[in-house]
Order: structure tokens, then C-alpha cells, then sequence
């Protein structure tokens, strides 16, 4: 039976396979400049800026994303699949009675730079799914309460929405607040003190029944 050996790759191929590494040096280069030109600029800032900080053309921009709109929706999906990312590892790698405090004050110290995430498509008004990195996120902020609460330090009454309500309206406020760093301290440990159960001997104050 005869035997076949794997041809040397010739110059076309070597070329496309070097065309195709460009090309996604070219997009995470255009990604990293955009996120950075419009968290600076907001959604006014120009294609062409973010093609001269990315040290590309601006036809290379719309080759990759023909819209802002398909610029922005990158952004976020890039974002999002990270977030969802790093709390799924705290999750897992974390110590269940720290991790879920650990991840609510990471976010909030990022939030200023979450700008683009926050404040940017509110202003644009562009409609952006990504639907499976947040149900990702979700899961894991999901894990890391139930954790939380197991080791028994979060009140066993808190649920994922109020969590998420608190977490959402702190990133809020550092948001659109100059904070200075020992506010933004004293708020997150004013926030835990609610979250943690009473200590003993003092009752747990619980919301009425609806």
C-alpha cells in the first residue's frame, strides 16, 4: 500500500495563513483602540481617530466592522464574555465566604472604566444582545451568593435581583459621581453591613410580607 506524505505548505498558503494572523492582530488592535477612544469621547468619536490609535487604515475598520454600531456591538460582547469569565473563575477558584464580596468590589472599582458598557449605548441608543454572556454572568453571580450564604456570610433572605439591584446602582453612582477612593470604601462596607446576617443576639431586620 502506497505511502502518502503531507506536501510542504507553498507560498500561498504560508500567505494566507499570514493574512488570516494579521487580520486578527488588526481586529484585537481595533477593539482595544475603540474601547479606549469612546470610553474618552463617548459614541461622537470619530472611525478615523480610533483607526490612527489602532495604527491601521480606516478602510481596515470597516473591512472588520462596516458600522459603529457593529463596533460597539464588539465592544460589549468582548466585555461581557470577560466579566462572565472572571466571575465564573472566582467562583470556582475563590473561597466561598469571601468570593461573593471580592466580586461585587472588583466591580465596582472597574465601573469607571465599564463606561463603554454603561453609559455609551444609553447615549447612542444602539440595541445590544448578548444574551449568552449575561446569562453566563448571571449563573455565576448565582453561584457565588449561594456559596455566600452557605458559609453564612450574606443573609440567607437576599436574592440574586436585590444583589444584582445593589450592585447596579453602586456602579451607578461611581459612575457618574467623583468618588474619591475612601467614599467608594466606606459605601461598599455600608452595603456589606446589609448584606451580612445580624450577629448574634441582635434580630435580622427582614422586609414585611407583601
Amino acid at each position: 500500500m502506497p505511502s502518502y506524505k503531507r506536501a510542504p505548505a507553498g507560498p500561498q498558503a504560508s500567505a494566507g495563513r499570514s493574512l488570516r494572523a494579521d487580520a486578527q492582530r488588526n481586529r484585537r488592535r481595533i477593539l482595544e483602540a475603540a474601547e479606549a477612544v469612546f470610553a474618552a469621547k463617548g459614541p461622537a468619536a470619530s472611525t478615523e481617530e480610533i483607526a490612527q490609535t489602532a495604527g491601521v487604515g480606516i478602510g481596515t475598520v470597516f473591512r472588520h466592522f462596516p458600522t459603529k454600531e457593529a463596533l460597539l456591538q464588539a465592544i460589549i460582547e468582548k466585555v461581557a464574555i470577560r466579566l462572565a469569565e472572571d466571575t465564573e473563575r472566582l467562583l470556582i477558584e475563590g473561597d466561598p465566604a469571601t468570593a461573593f464580596y471580592t466580586f461585587f468590589t472588583r466591580m465596582v472599582e472597574e465601573s469607571a472604566e465599564r463606561k463603554t458598557v454603561v453609559d455609551l449605548l444609553a447615549e447612542a441608543g444602539i440595541d445590544i444582545t448578548v444574551a449568552k454572556p449575561l446569562h453566563m454572568l448571571r449563573q455565576a453571580v448565582e453561584g457565588l451568593l449561594a456559596g455566600a450564604q452557605r458559609a453564612g456570610t450574606v443573609r440567607e433572605d437576599v436574592r440574586v435581583p436585590e444583589a444584582m439591584a445593589l450592585l447596579i446602582g453602586v456602579c451607578q453612582a461611581t459612575l457618574h459621581t467623583s468618588w474619591e477612593p475612601g467614599v467608594r470604601d466606606r459605601t461598599l462596607e455600608i452595603v456589606f453591613d446589609g448584606l451580612r446576617p445580624s450577629p448574634p443576639g441582635r434580630p435580622q431586620t427582614r422586609r414585611p410580607a407583601p
